[in-house]
């Protein structure tokens, strides 16, 4: 149930981000209102708690299973460059490319979470 509920928040947490990006590229006055400004913690909040919670429940430490080390950091990669993508970027063609940027580190994300294998280390 858990496994399920974290996924579903997952794909719930990038399209959010990808409809923000599309309103940052439009100037909408969407970006302006609270929900859109508060959901997207919220879901993020209950992400990582239930990640935590998975990761304790499993007795599965990130120091001994790389993919999972790997995979934090590839989510913390993810929050920087969403970061940047949406506040800092100064142009539409860094917004675009910091977008890029975010969506290869999720497709990193999912890969490490279906096969359990590392990349990088």
């Amino acid at each position: 149930m858990f496994k399920h509920l974290h996924m579903t928040l997952a794909v719930i947490s990038v399209l959010l981000f990808t409809i923000r990006f599309i309103w940052t590229l439009i100037d909408s006055q969407q970006l302006s209102k609270k929900w859109v400004k508060i959901t997207p913690h919220i879901i993020d909040t209950l992400l990582l708690v239930l990640g935590i919670v998975m990761a304790v429940k499993l007795a599965i430490n990130p120091l001994e299973q790389l993919w999972l080390g790997e995979k934090i950091l590839a989510v913390i990669a993810y929050i920087f460059t969403g970061y940047y993508t949406l506040k800092l970027a100064r142009n539409r063609m860094l917004q675009v490319i910091g977008f890029l940027g975010s969506i290869g580190w999720i497709m990193l994300v999912f890969r490490i979470a279906m096969t359990k294998e590392n990349i990088i280390f």
